[in-house]
């Protein structure tokens, strides 16, 4: 379903939105009709998404992903066991599904779903939207781990999390370098529309964890649904994607990365594939700029700020997961000051000060000279490879070693399993 934009702002009635989500309540203070009085008056626009969209985005947050639900349901968690489904599930992404003897329905129609190729997408955008995360190299990790960090202040994104423990204490590193060889995957040349890639190897084992997570998560004694929705909802997996496009496109120009406007606008359609295979199928998805930073102005007016101790935890968990570890010496303890310390810089420029100064943080000064220091380094680059396509083919090759180096001197030899089979944490 998609909806009219056109529509007029007015509603047939009362959306159906979970009550932490304070959008309806929000937007009707002075402050938010000061802010929209001024967005019109300086540009001639919204602020904020027509109403019919943000009905839309309000009932998404209690959708999730039934195809795939039923495959964990029925096969992850049901006789087959998480064991031998992972074990269909490798020889099903790799060799095809007509490869799995006697597969079960809800696999099969898992598999219909997620290799048929909507008519929507557009291969050269995809590729492009690609290429765009390549040339970030490392740096779209670091912008990415940085600027959860202000979402985790909701317990609809931090309670999930915080139950199944993987981006707290002192797992978060591991965790976080599974979700950063998810990133190399999907972005690796053609990954995303080539059948048995590892790229949508990858993106199939991360939507079943999701799944799987969303599971256990919804049963626990601690999630409310009335309060937050579903978990790992339709609407919040929408919010990520705009993660990977629009906030790193525009965020990173503070830092000298140049993104353009159709080079944004190309992220947005790469991500947007990659939702799908992800099994993120919001009702409506934006396709402009503009309205992306709508919904995530309509995000920003909606917070609780009720994640607490689960919260906190999560938060403070991130930039002390690079931190030098006892026993490392030489290259390798030099290696982890400097992630530690520049996770650290790129934590303090994407987290709002309000928000920041609740939580016990390492101080950014004096490594915020850093990025300062490459900022001139990192322009004429980019001026470089717009100006020079060789230079871009070469950059390109540096920066595909430079990231694949980075991952495996972090993992040391161990390898991303994306399994969230095991037990909640409590």
């Amino acid at each position: 379903m998609s909806v009219n934009t056109a529509k007029s702002e007015e509603t047939t009635g009362p959306p159906r939105c979970p009550t932490a989500f304070h959008y309806w309540e929000a937007r009707r203070t002075p402050a938010a009709a000061r802010a929209r009085r001024w967005v019109r008056r300086i540009t001639g626009g919204e602020l904020l998404p027509t109403d019919e969209q943000a009905r839309v985005l309000c009932e998404d947050l209690f959708a999730g992903d039934p195809v795939a639900e039923r495959f964990v349901a029925e096969v992850m968690h049901g006789p087959t066991g998480a064991a031998e489904g992972r074990r269909l599930l490798e020889i099903a992404v790799t060799d095809g599904i007509e490869a799995v003897q006697d597969a079960p329905e809800a696999m099969r129609a898992l598999f219909a779903e997620f290799e048929s190729v909507p008519d929507w997408v557009r291969p050269e955008l995809v590729e492009q939207g690609a290429a765009i995360w390549r040339r970030w190299g490392t740096m779209l990790f670091s912008f990415a781990g940085a600027e959860t960090l202000e979402m985790y202040t909701e317990a609809a994104v931090a309670t999930p999390l915080s139950l199944a423990g993987g981006y707290a204490g002192a797992s978060a590193l591991r965790r976080f370098l599974e979700t950063t060889r998810f990133w190399i995957d999907v972005s690796q040349p053609g990954a995303l529309l080539t059948p048995g890639s590892a790229g949508r190897a990858t993106a199939l084992k991360v939507r079943v964890m999701h799944v799987s997570v969303r599971a256990r998560v919804s049963e626990h004694p601690e999630w409310d649904t009335e309060r937050w929705g579903l978990p790992i909802s339709q609407t919040y997996q929408l919010l990520t994607l705009l993660g990977g496009s629009v906030t790193p496109g525009l965020g990173l120009w503070a830092l000298g990365y140049q993104t353009t406007p159709s080079e944004i606008r190309a992220l947005l359609h790469f991500q947007k594939y990659m939702g799908h295979l992800l099994g993120v199928r919001p009702r409506w998805y934006p396709e402009t700029v503009v309205d992306a930073l709508r919904v995530l102005a309509m995000t920003i007016l909606a917070r609780s700020y009720d994640a607490g101790d689960h919260g906190k935890e999560l938060i403070e968990s991130y930039p002390a997961a690079f931190a030098p570890r006892d026993g490392h010496r030489g290259l390798t303890r030099i290696r982890e000051i400097y992630n530690y310390r520049i996770n650290s810089v790129y934590s303090a420029m994407y987290m709002a000060p309000g928000t920041r100064r609740h939580y016990t943080m390492p101080p950014a000064f004096p490594w915020i000279l850093l990025p300062l220091a490459r900022f001139p380094l990192i322009t004429a680059t980019e001026v470089a490879r717009r100006l020079f396509p060789p230079f871009a083919r070469v950059h390109e090759k540096v920066m595909l070693r430079h990231r694949e180096n980075w991952y495996r001197a972090q993992m040391r030899g161990r390898e991303a399993e994306f399994d969230a089979s095991g037990a909640l944490r409590r």
